[in-house]
């Protein structure tokens, strides 16, 4: 049997959570926990939960903790990062600003709109961003207030921010010194929220389940409550009423004691009627006694929700403010209403709040429907007039009938643009879906469709297709935000996997105007897609339209440029003049870097150009231009606040420079975190298949052979392949993996595949896609003379393109395949040669190679010395090997 302990009735039968409490507790204080701790628990409504919380508070603060909490409502779902601003934001308002930025550094600017502490920029956040800026947070406040402890009371009615960052916190705990506990009901969601409350739960290992009281915990409950002398058969009705139900217990003995019915079984009968009158239609009659007053003033402050100030709710509720101070005091002694308790920081901008959610949850649906719509409208003008802006207001305004009204129309439109402002675009979607209903007018009813494809064109691809093409087929649209929109449609069908749809799009689309500058930017954004389409056939009329466009290109603007990069991009990947493809590239750029409008950021072009300006930079040698643009990426895109797939794309394409210089472990580290970040995107995107191709690519030159296949594995590397061009070629990549690891015919099957698949593209550059060189490896002992006729096609296309890297690496495959003293001369010319190649890894093999051969210890200790800088660990224990076969230190 559980002592009634200080503060709470509702603590019976729970010995084991509050010893469980105090031991994560004190583990915290202590310091003998290396890194944060997660608690959740998890029951039914009225079981206990917030008692549990509340006794966790009492425990941390006289252990002297420093304790945060806050709690979901079941009517502020709707309103983005509202737990997790109630839960920071006070901490973060009591500083100086110049503090605060100096606690949350690059992040503020990022983290400090969601967290109301700074006024949103320009642009539009990524949420994935603005979540581990929020965790980042959390981690820098743990220092400065350790021991921390972190409560979210009613985590299933939390908003969908919130319950993202939470998911992102629970999972990152091992670097975070703070004790979280999290209260949640059981089958309360579903859709996204319930998959980020699943994580939650998941992060937590063991979740403890709270259970109904015993019939015995009941009897002690009762007589604690009124009086040892309750007897047997009046402590099983309570049970029997109650289900054991903790809240329900609670109440219905309050409600005994106040009845002053006596506690035995001849007054047993009364507590059925009792039970329901404490709950659901019960306080509907508990409020009619109150008087018509007390109970308009009770439905105000249900739907406000949050913030509930007397002030605030006369208004709602048109009461006098004596009356309304009247009605706050008569609803504090009835326990529907309470004074916040000031330790507990989600009710700071409020007078108010309810005694618990399930009184504010009965209370809100009491409240007749027709009324209660109107009343949401009424909020929506107090909350606006208040000063707290169209996002505050837009909850009240989503749960408003349609009514043809161009006022809410535009208020929607504003509230959606201040959740773009703050990383939210679920909430901007929900504003502009309901501004959908109301309807908009002709004139404006495309626009807000355009607007809410914009709003999801970074989370929701295949939404934000469905929106632009309905706003594409009404009429209102101006030329400028026609074309706009028809590029970012092709966009979302890229990113989507649908690159044939994004193509016939934009060429549809360019049919319809006039030679200018619209007609141009469609068909540099129809050249964009076709050049990176994988299933496109070999189109020798396409280059020739390119390249003849191209020619009469200046640079002088935009769309000009982008028609430069996109034929600098089809001659290097058909293999053409490096040096050419360079001089091509290099016209598109203004003072040797990106222009303005096709920045990393620049959302009228999209990131695809500047990642292919980037990559023929990584593939003809200039590697130090195409490091530096994708470092560029990964800043311009984590200080814009974007951490979604833009940037698992740049650190996947950072990986691949990496590598290309020879780094291997910095790109494996690199790879890896674009494959996380990837990860919680989709699945099988074409960010995917960049990270994971590049990622096996890497450990494959590292000697890693199990973690590459593991890799592969895990992310299901093989048919169908990605619709979108990779960089190297993921076929060719996958078949260098199965000839790695002694799949010979599995390799051979699908290097050959790899060929024909570049030869319909009329790709013929060997670095990108390396199948050839490989392939010839495969067949030197099966077929010599096809494997020679390989090397020399290799050869051939390396001295076309004249690049250091593309020279050496066709003089190494002749090698592996000439007679010894053949093979001598060609591995010493390509060792050579490939130390003027910025591609070190390379290098390194060519030395041990030239070194095997030629029997000379002073070049395999060259390329031992080099394979240990770059991390090829296989290659440098091929190098000791041969230094012992010829008596020779390492």
């Amino acid at each position: 049997m559980t002592e009634e302990r200080p503060g709470s009735a509702l603590l019976w039968e729970r010995d084991e959570e509050v010893a469980a409490i105090e031991r994560a507790v004190d583990t915290l204080c202590t310091g003998r926990a290396p890194h944060g701790r997660l608690l959740v628990l998890r029951g039914e409504a009225g079981i206990g939960k917030t008692a549990l919380l509340t006794e966790a508070h009492r425990i941390a603060e006289l252990r002297g903790c420093t304790v945060w909490s806050a709690r979901g409502g079941e009517t502020l779902r709707s309103v983005p990062y509202n737990v997790v601003r109630r839960l920071l934001q006070p901490s973060l308002l009591a500083l100086l600003p110049e503090e605060a930025r100096e606690y949350l550094g690059d992040w503020y600017d990022i983290t400090g709109p969601a967290l109301g502490i700074a006024r949103p920029g320009d642009g539009q956040p990524d949420p994935g961003s603005v979540c581990d800026g929020l965790v980042t947070a959390v981690r820098r406040l743990a220092r400065r207030e350790y021991p921390l402890v972190l409560l979210v009371d009613d985590a299933h009615w939390a908003d969908l921010e919130t319950l993202r960052w939470l998911a992102e916190l629970c999972e990152r705990l091992e670097d975070t010194s703070v004790l979280v506990l999290v209260a949640c009901r059981t089958g309360e969601l579903g859709g996204e929220r319930a998959a980020y409350l699943d994580r939650v739960v998941r992060a937590a290992g063991p979740v403890a389940s709270l259970r109904s009281l015993t019939p015995q915990a009941t009897a002690g409950l009762t007589r604690a409550t009124v009086g040892a002398h309750a007897d047997d058969p009046f402590c099983r009705e309570v049970w029997a009423v109650t289900g054991g139900n903790p809240y329900e217990t609670v109440e219905l003995l309050a409600k005994v004691r106040d009845a002053e019915i006596e506690p035995v079984e001849a007054s047993a009968h009364e507590l059925r009627d009792l039970n329901r009158s404490a709950r659901g239609g019960g306080l509907v009659s508990r409020l009619d006694k109150l008087g018509i007053e007390a109970t308009r003033f009770a439905w105000a402050a249900a739907i406000l929700g949050t913030g509930i100030t007397v002030d605030l709710v006369a208004r709602l509720a048109t009461l006098q403010p004596t009356v309304a101070e009247r009605c706050a005091g008569i609803l504090c002694e009835a326990r529907i209403l309470t004074t916040p308790d000031p330790l507990k920081r989600q009710t700071m901008d409020g007078e108010l709040e309810f005694t618990h959610p399930l009184i504010e949850s009965a209370v809100y649906n009491s409240i007749p429907d027709s009324l209660r719509t109107a009343m949401h409208g009424i909020a929506a003008k107090v909350v606006t007039d208040s000063g707290r802006g169209a996002a505050a207001a837009s909850r009240h305004l989503l749960q408003v009938h349609p009514d043809d009204d161009e006022e809410v129309v535009e208020q929607l439109r504003e509230a959606a643009r201040a959740h773009l402002a703050v990383g939210a675009p679920a909430a901007a979607r929900a504003c502009l879906e309901r501004a959908l209903k109301e309807p908009p007018t002709p004139e404006t009813h495309p626009r807000v469709l355009y607007e809410l494809g914009c709003a999801t064109l970074l989370t929701a691809p295949a939404v934000t297709i469905g929106h632009l093409r309905n706003a594409l087929a009404l009429p209102g649209l101006d030329v400028a935000r026609r074309v706009d929109a028809v590029v970012r449609l092709s966009q979302a069908l890229l990113h989507n996997d649908q690159v044939a749809e994004a193509i016939s799009t934009v060429k549809a689309e360019a049919s319809r105007h006039e030679h200018g500058p619209a007609r141009l930017r469609l068909q540099a954004c129809q050249f964009l897609w076709q050049g990176i389409h994988s299933a496109g056939a070999d189109s020798p009329e396409r280059s020739r339209h390119l390249a003849e466009l191209a020619a009469a290109c200046t640079g002088r603007d935009d769309s000009e440029r982008a028609l430069l990069i996109v034929h600098g991009f089809d001659v290097m990947m058909r293999g053409g003049d490096a040096d050419e493809v360079v001089a091509i590239c290099d016209r598109a750029l203004v003072n040797g870097r990106l222009a303005p409008g096709l920045g990393w950021t620049d959302s009228r072009w999209g990131f695809e150009l500047p990642l292919m300006i980037a990559s023929i930079y990584a593939y003809t040698d200039r590697l130090d231009r195409a490091e530096a643009l994708f470092s560029e990426a990964v800043r311009e895109y984590e200080t814009a606040g974007w951490s979604g797939g833009h940037v698992s794309l740049s650190y996947g394409y950072l990986g691949l420079a990496l590598r290309r210089r020879g780094r291997l472990r910095e790109a494996e580290s690199t790879l890896r975190e674009s494959l996380r970040l990837a990860d919680r995107v989709g699945h099988r995107l074409p960010l995917h298949w960049t990270a994971f191709c590049n990622l096996v690519d890497t450990l494959i030159a590292r000697g890693h052979l199990d973690d590459a296949m593991e890799i592969a594995e895990r992310y299901e590397f093989g048919a169908p392949y990605a619709s979108t061009i990779l960089l190297p070629d993921a076929r060719s990549i996958r078949g260098r993996l199965l000839l790695a690891v002694g799949r010979t015919d599995e390799a051979v099957e699908e290097l050959e595949a790899a060929g024909r698949a570049a030869a319909e593209r009329g790709h013929r550059n060997h670095l990108v896609a390396p199948w050839a060189t490989d392939l010839a490896r495969a067949l030197a002992d099966r077929d010599p003379e096809r494997a020679r006729e390989l090397a020399a096609t290799v050869r051939a296309g390396a001295e076309r393109s004249g690049t250091w890297t593309a020279i050496g690496e066709a003089l190494r495959c002749e090698a592996a395949l000439a007679p010894r003293h053949r093979a001598v001369e060609l591995a010493g010319r390509a060792a050579k040669l490939l130390e003027e190649s910025p591609c070190q890894y390379e290098h390194a093999a060519a030395r041990v190679e030239y070194g095997e051969l030629a029997d000379s210890v002073t070049e395999l200790r060259r390329g031992l010395a080099l394979a240990e800088s770059c991390g090829a660990d296989a290659v440098a224990d091929r190098a000791r090997t041969a230094l012992r076969s010829l008596g020779a230190d390492a």
